[in-house]
């Protein structure tokens, strides 16, 4: 897959007028680690080489510059915020959208979170292969949120996974819920399994892709960062916005 191409379903994206087009934030958690916001630089480049039309931007929520607010005190006219998150809780139910509604003088709206979905399944496959995945059971190491449907969404990604797999995936978490990546690479191996795998369900490095890592898997895999399929996902998710707010209008 090149740079700048992404799976077939994107191919029926609309290609609207340039005074229409809505700018594309990208909204980040943010973290300490450098290496986060160079994953993530990467795939706001990407994005950009991909959709040079669009005014794209990147907004963190905390830790690194340029903050959400900051971002938006910049732009006018019509948003669409993409969370970089991968299931639903607290940030994408009330931070984001509260932080828009802080911006008056923006017609906005804020995308879902980018899990669970298809398209992640593939970069979540690649990056085990990658890593050297070769049969083995595997935890699906994610955040974790106190939010149930956070949980929900974590356990729709690891059915996905099973599926294209062909193998148990299980959801671990690495901080506010349970049971632990650690716990379910033990519950694997007690059931049998000498090698167990662990996918980084993440979206750049950082403390939790560390923490994944040092669960005792075989083999832990790389978060999905500047990946084509997440990419894709975003500028689907997008794309779903401008569609749905321009039938809305007409």
């Amino acid at each position: 897959m090149t740079a700048t191409s992404f799976p077939g379903r994107l191919a029926p994206l609309r290609v609207l007028h340039a005074a229409r087009r809505p700018a594309l934030v990208l909204v980040a958690h943010g973290s300490h680690d450098p290496a986060a916001a160079a994953e993530l630089g990467l795939l706001h480049a990407r994005l950009r080489r991909v959709r040079p039309e669009l005014d794209i931007r990147l907004g963190h929520l905390g830790l690194n510059d340029p903050l959400l607010p900051e971002v938006l005190d910049g732009l006018s006219g019509r948003v669409v915020l993409v969370p970089l998150l991968l299931g639903r809780g607290y940030h994408s139910k009330v931070d984001i959208p509260r932080t828009l509604a802080a911006a008056p003088h923006l017609a906005g709206v804020c995308a879902p979170p980018l899990g669970p979905d298809p398209l992640l399944t593939e970069a979540l496959t690649d990056r085990l292969v990658s890593a050297g995945w070769r049969g083995e059971p595997v935890v699906l190491a994610a955040s974790g949120s106190r939010d149930r449907d956070a949980a929900e969404d974590a356990g729709a990604q690891a059915a996905l996974l099973s599926a294209r797999l062909g193998v148990t995936v299980r959801p671990g978490y690495v901080a506010a819920s349970g049971p632990s990546v650690a716990e379910r690479v033990a519950e694997l191996t007690a059931e049998g399994h000498p090698r167990v795998a662990v996918a980084s369900y993440f979206t750049a490095p950082g403390d939790f892709a560390r923490l994944a890592a040092a669960a005792g898997g075989a083999l832990t895999s790389a978060p999905l960062g500047d990946h084509p399929a997440l990419a894709g996902l975003v500028l689907e998710r997008y794309q779903s916005c401008v569609t749905r707010t321009l039938r809305l209008a007409g």
